[in-house]
């Protein structure tokens, strides 16, 4: 892995230099057989580049600093969420419409859903209703949880629910969502809560296409904190790959 991004950053250095000396890259030549597998290297991600839909009006000066701000753990230009909205309004601007369209969606949606009486809306931006409260104590990000939930779109579209498996799904606080991770930590164990869960908080410009949810999509859990279980393993029914709810 080391050798291999001492290659990137060759290329990085490599683009760089074209970059300021004016195409002087036309005629340069392997000397040593680290500048072959640099251009090897090279010839793999322009092929890719181009598969993707890009051509030479690519910016290689900007595609060099990104490859050098990662290697040398330099401050990015954008992140996160960004990135996604970028390369998708780019490679799949369909999906990128959709994203938008969600993302006025959910604005309309939490302004007005905040100012209901029994709505209560933390800093971060979650909202949640309480049904009941229990008893129990609260759980701690350590711990792991046994919960009843169902899952829903705004539009009460169900995309999850152990409550339809009649099957308890068990989770460490460790591996939810921000939303999930925010709200459970509020429930007295016995307690249920109804999340409203801002895409921020939830899957972000990625989604969960596979179930469902789009980019951007805000979502609303109805949530039965059945108990703590500290050493219970971990189960995952949906096997969603990025972080679970």
């Amino acid at each position: 892995m080391k050798k291999y991004s001492i290659l990137i950053l060759s290329i990085a250095v490599l683009l760089v230099s074209a970059c300021k000396s004016g195409g002087s890259y036309k005629n340069a030549n392997p000397k040593t057989s680290m500048d072959s597998v640099s251009y090897a290297v090279g010839l793999q991600i322009a092929s890719q580049l181009r598969q993707n839909g890009l051509d030479s009006t690519i910016n290689p000066e900007l595609l060099a600093r990104a490859i050098y701000d990662v290697m040398n753990s330099k401050k990015q230009l954008f992140g996160g969420d960004t990135i996604a909205a970028v390369l998708m309004k780019q490679f799949n601007p369909q999906a990128y419409q959709q994203a938008e369209f969600n993302k006025k969606k959910e604005k309309d949606f939490f302004a007005k859903n905040g100012t209901a009486a029994d709505v209560k809306t933390t800093s971060s931006g979650l909202q949640y209703q309480i049904i009941s409260t229990g008893t129990g104590q609260k759980p701690t990000e350590s711990n792991t949880v046994k919960v009843h939930y169902k899952g829903m779109l705004l539009d009460s579209t169900v995309f999850d629910s152990s409550i339809d498996r009649k099957e308890p799904a068990i989770f460490p606080l460790a591996n939810l969502i921000q939303g999930w991770k925010e709200g459970i930590l509020l429930m007295p164990v016995g307690s249920k809560f109804k999340f409203f869960v801002p895409s921020k908080l939830a899957y972000g410009m990625q989604g969960i296409p596979q179930a469902g949810i789009g980019p951007n999509e805000p979502l609303i859990f109805e949530v039965e904190l059945i108990s703590i279980e500290p050493d219970a393993p971990q189960m995952n029914p949906m096997e969603m790959q990025q972080e679970m709810h």
